[in-house]
């Protein structure tokens, strides 16, 4: 796992590069990769890197890395899993042995990239990763991310200069940086809580899309004249898997538990300590189970826990790794602790990002840094195995409801907005179970619904009514988003599919996995993800939803895999979370912060959103007449982000 950076001058720039710049821009992301910090200059093209020493800890693995016959140039942020089977590969296609310098999958990517080109070593490839090369005979560059995004690459134009790089830090740190803020990602961005791809918050730089790589040379001036390529699609993978359902639960059982146990070994290899993060749900639990099945010692687990045992959820995490032996380190943080991360928010995320659970999941990543250099996560599970509370929530909302006329339910939507939350929550939940979501969340998320993936949908929506609330607006779309979903060239024959296809090309790689490395990688700490091995992903796809989800629970295959580790009063019990009472924090402690960000003169002199739209959600959030949190913590966050920039 590395920080990768790089910079290529337009034909019509000055082809000199400082060493003085390519250190600075590497400086930016030293906490990516402080084992080892090096770079390499040619005529107009630069590329850094830092390194943090996970396989292969000699010399012999640092990067950037030359070609034996100098041709090629590569830096890589990464693992790639099964690059021994790769070295094989190779040395059958030669039909020679090679004498390798040393064990690094760099060094084995370098060579298959030379002997079997771009596409097929990226499509041999079973791991996580973003990539560079430059071609000096042809004097291309190509750039690659991962299938699902675990590994962050953006590139763009910082004036008239190509630059690229695991975090924007790469960009700014970059001379005479100036790129204004991108309207149609600010307005994306207060929709979902995160900047979707292909866009980043600024102008003229963009996120790598996963599963794809692009190539470019020194006349390369546009986006439009990037050639992109995809070699690798979750569409085709749902193609095919619903074209090939398997029926029999027994075998599912059996071959995705194979699959599972395959998936956790291969990402177990580590010349450095090792472990795993533990919330005590279904998914982070499966993989301990299998780490623990896997290993002759105690594996390392790591959970954080609250002092406010209402919102605490370790105890769960606490028994299963007793259960399992596992060597199990907590970290108990209070109030004021917790909201002490909130200070270093806009350092580590770069852009705005506004999910309120990077708050634990850096703490717990701090927490691992100090006695493991890699931990294994549980994320991805949700999306592919249909875990999130809507997937099973919003048909049943929905079967309640639809048959009302779509005019009156835009009336009873309207008359719910004016009715305080406490009133009618408890009636709600008895009536709804709405598994935590609040009146005011549905309501909004009803309004203009036509259709159960229109409800679906909107429930993931923060700001409904945003281009009212962003000022200076400049010829955009605001439907970037929507785009996206449109051009889904696939025949769902249910809604919840559909829903779990979407989360895995959106939410999946921009706020799941971007919270994940980033709080990850601030503690230099690596962080691997067993669910998301192409073969677990490809056989997931040919599960039927209803075996997924059986009597509207979630992960029913995972579960049943779990119960044979783990007794079922650790597994029976609904999702849940590290929880942030950031509603009553807004409203106490952090209203202070919240008002000074918030302020209306600051509002207005800084001229990026309606100084009264805001006023009047923030006098409601603390009048306790409703939760708007959610609402106020992407705003609170850009406003962290604008002043620090």
């Amino acid at each position: 796992m590395c920080g990768i950076l790089g910079i290529l001058k337009q034909r019509n720039s000055e082809n000199y590069i400082e060493d003085s710049i390519i250190k600075k821009m590497c400086s930016s992301i030293m906490h990516r990769g402080p084992d080892n910090s090096n770079y390499w200059i040619e005529s107009g093209i630069a590329f850094g890197h830092q390194r943090l020493s996970v396989l292969e800890l000699s010399i012999s693995g640092n990067q950037p890395m030359h070609s034996a016959d100098d041709r090629f140039v590569i830096i890589y942020n990464g693992e790639i899993y099964n690059h021994l089977e790769i070295r094989k590969k190779i040395e059958y296609k030669l039909n020679s042995y090679i004498k390798w310098n040393g064990s690094s999958d760099t060094e084995t990517l370098l060579e298959s990239l030379k002997v079997f080109g771009i596409l097929e070593t990226l499509t041999l490839c079973s791991g996580m990763f973003s990539i560079a090369l430059w071609d000096k005979k042809k004097k291309i560059l190509t750039l690659a991310r991962d299938r699902f995004g675990e590994k962050p690459l953006y590139f763009g134009w910082v004036n008239q200069d190509f630059i690229f790089g695991s975090e924007l830090k790469v960009f700014k740190s970059y001379p005479n940086f100036n790129n204004s803020i991108c309207k149609t990602a600010l307005s994306d961005y207060l929709k979902f809580n995160y900047v979707p791809s292909p866009r980043s918050i600024y102008k003229n730089i963009y996120k790598l899309e996963p599963g794809t790589f692009i190539q470019l040379d020194k006349t390369t001036t546009s986006l439009e004249k990037i050639k992109s390529k995809k070699f690798w699609s979750l569409a085709n993978v749902v193609k095919s898997g619903m074209a090939n359902k398997i029926a029999d639960e027994k075998y599912i059982l059996k071959e995705l538990e194979s699959l599972l146990l395959t998936s956790t070994k291969a990402q177990m290899i580590a010349d450095v300590p090792l472990g795993a993060l533990l919330s005590g749900g279904i998914d982070s639990s499966l993989i301990v189970t299998l780490m623990q099945k896997e290993s002759i010692k105690p594996i390392k687990t790591f959970t954080v826990a609250s002092e406010d045992l209402k919102f605490d959820e370790s105890k769960y995490a606490k028994e299963i790794a007793k259960h399992l032996g596992t060597d199990h380190n907590e970290i108990i943080v209070s109030d004021k602790e917790t909201q002490k991360v909130i200070t270093y928010l806009p350092e580590i995320y770069d852009e705005p990002f506004a999910d309120s659970s990077q708050i634990p999941t850096y703490l717990i990543c701090s927490l691992a840094k100090k006695k493991v250099k890699v931990a294994l996560s549980g994320d991805g599970g949700d999306e592919i195995f249909g875990g999130y509370n809507r997937y099973t929530w919003c048909p049943r909302i929905w079967k309640k409801i639809s048959y009302i006329p779509y005019s009156l339910r835009k009336k009873i939507s309207v008359f719910l907005l004016n009715i305080h939350e406490g009133t009618i929550d408890k009636f709600l939940d008895k009536f709804l179970n709405r598994s935590g979501y609040k009146i005011h969340k549905i309501s909004t998320a009803l309004e203009n619904c036509r259709s159960l993936e229109d409800f679906m949908i909107n429930m993931s929506i923060q700001w409904k009514n945003q281009k009212d609330l962003i000022l200076n607006k400049e010829n955009f779309n605001f439907n970037s988003f929507e785009a996206k979903i449109l051009e889904t060239n696939l025949e769902f024959k249910d809604s919840i599919s559909k829903m779990m296809y979407l989360d895995s090309i959106t939410y999946l790689p921009d706020d799941i996995l971007c919270k994940l490395d980033r709080a990850a990688m601030s503690n230099s700490l690596e962080t691997r993800v067993p669910f998301l091995d192409k073969s677990v992903v490809d056989f997931a796809w040919r599960i039927p939803v209803n075996i997924k989800i059986k009597n509207n629970i979630g992960k029913w295959p995972l579960r049943e895999i779990l119960s044979k580790y783990i007794p079922s009063k650790f597994i029976d019990r609904p999702k849940a979370g590290f929880s942030i009472p950031i509603g009553n924090w807004l409203r106490g402690s952090l209203k202070d912060w919240a008002e000074n960000l918030l302020n209306e003169k600051r509002l207005i002199k800084e001229g990026n959103f309606s100084s009264e739209i805001i006023r009047n959600v923030w006098k409601e959030h603390l009048s306790g007449k409703l939760d708007h949190s959610n609402r106020l913590w992407s705003i609170l966050m850009f406003q962290a982000w604008f002043e620090q920039q």
